[in-house]
């Protein structure tokens, strides 16, 4: 009988791959994704539409709003920066998003009776957020056996999987289309139009529209322009 792992799914490029993956790897997926006062709804929309048809057994979306935090230009009124992926920590970060969305997904697993969570992290190709390293998944991994009832009890070890934590943005595009993922059907976009189309000029577009370039494959999504990264 496969087992259940869930997967955190924003719609996008990353997470779409992963949630593909755990497939290929025998999981019955679980999706979840967030409402948090995202500036980049679109994302959402792509997601609630998709998740089953991109191989989710059920799709829970939790809502809170991070705009009451803010300190970022995807929930407070910062402008999304346009001029290209630079060596500092953007101001696209979301304060501990990882951790919160990530204890989200270990609550839900546990009450699935899942020890396995997947996140689209990446340490290569991204915007240097903190939370996307390999150091900080161990440590939360660790949390996670400390700070759950099933864990504690013996009944299983939580693991957090990072299937793309060391690949290019081309080996995960590549990865994903070598696992049927429709590329179409997936959102990037920091600051898209409102019909969703994509900016092109952000850190997510910059970096997907890198990635493709170097697998030698057409991104299909619209975009207002077309970045060269």
């Amino acid at each position: 009988m496969p087992k259940k792992a869930v997967v955190l799914y924003s719609g996008g490029l990353d997470s779409t791959t992963c949630l593909a993956i755990a497939r290929a790897e025998g999981f019955e997926p679980y999706a979840m994704s967030f409402a948090y006062g995202q500036r980049h709804t679109h994302e959402l929309q792509v997601a609630k539409a998709n998740a089953r048809a991109m191989g989710a057994v059920d799709h829970l979306v939790v809502e809170f709003d991070l705009r009451q935090v803010g300190g970022s230009a995807l929930t407070a009124d910062i402008a999304v920066p346009k001029e290209g992926v630079g060596s500092d920590i953007p101001v696209t970060y979301v304060p501990a998003r990882n951790t919160i969305f990530l204890s989200f997904a270990l609550g839900w697993a546990e009450v699935l009776g899942s020890f396995d969570i997947f996140i689209g992290v990446n340490a290569l190709d991204y915007s240097g957020y903190p939370d996307c390293r390999p150091e900080y998944v161990a440590a939360f991994e660790t949390m996670a056996n400390l700070a759950t009832k099933a864990a504690v009890e013996g009944k299983g070890h939580f693991h957090v999987h990072t299937p793309l934590l060391r690949l290019t943005k081309a080996e995960i595009i590549a990865r994903g289309l070598e696992l049927g993922v429709d590329y179409g059907r997936t959102h990037s976009c920091y600051d898209p139009a409102p019909d969703g189309t994509a900016c092109g000029l952000c850190d997510s577009c910059r970096l997907r529209l890198k990635g493709f370039a170097e697998a030698g494959v057409a991104d299909p999504v619209r975009y207002a322009v077309r970045s060269e990264g």
